[in-house]
């Protein structure tokens, strides 16, 4: 993994809605770190750090390392709860990783090959990203920061399914575990460009009506 992430944090005793708001009003989030064989740890992290780290794509599904009063440990961010009009963070869960324990965490998927795809290069086609993460299943060491999906080889009307994705060594897609195969990406022609392809077609048999009415007048006479 190509970066490092520290979130430095501190433990709270005093809880509750009212001890919440005090401490957003000073600059700091209400977290919490929970998991493995521990007990879970009330704790606030500095929101001014927490907008840095969470800039970074990689940040949502990289290993940590949370410093709790001097002490690290190793997790990930397994919730994040924003206000819903404020550049603001409103509480922050980060779950312990214990080595050689399965973990299941949301990745997020990274299209390439676009530039190359003939439905879009050739054909005026353009790429639907119907799924934009994916839910996997790992060791800590196999995390991935992201799945590549390779959309190089789409025409129009073609589309790659769950099952085609290459998944990394020792990554399991949730989905298929269950049976799901649904759709992740697919190129298709814009709805305005068929439209005034549909447009041009039916002026053109309108033309050659009209050509043919005139032709037959100009006979009758």
């Amino acid at each position: 993994m190509s970066e490092d992430f520290i979130v430095h944090a501190e433990t709270r005793s005093v809880q509750g809605t009212g001890a919440s708001r005090r401490l957003r009003r000073s600059g700091r989030v209400p977290a919490i770190l929970y998991g493995g064989e521990s007990e879970p740890v009330q704790l606030s992290v500095d929101h001014n750090e927490m907008l840095r780290h969470l800039e970074h794509e990689a940040f949502y599904s990289h290993i940590l390392s949370v410093e709790v009063d001097g002490k690290a440990e190793n997790a990930v961010l397994k919730d994040l709860q924003r206000h819903p009009s404020k550049a603001q963070i409103l509480h922050a869960d980060f779950m312990r990783v214990v080595a050689g324990q399965v973990m299941r965490m949301t990745v997020p998927l990274h299209f390439v090959g676009e530039e190359t795809a003939p439905g879009i290069k050739n054909n005026g086609g353009v790429l639907d990203r119907v799924r934009n993460e994916l839910e996997i299943e790992c060791l800590p060491k196999n995390l991935p920061e992201y799945i590549a999906v390779d959309v190089s080889g789409l025409d129009v009307n073609e589309s790659i399914h769950l099952e085609e994705l290459t998944l990394p060594e020792g990554v399991t897609s949730v989905a298929q575990m269950h049976g799901e195969n649904w759709t992740v990406a697919a190129v298709h022609v814009p709805r305005a460009a068929v439209e005034t392809d549909e447009e041009g077609e039916e002026g053109a048999e309108d033309a050659a009506g009209d050509e043919a009415a005139d032709g037959e007048d100009e006979s009758e006479d």
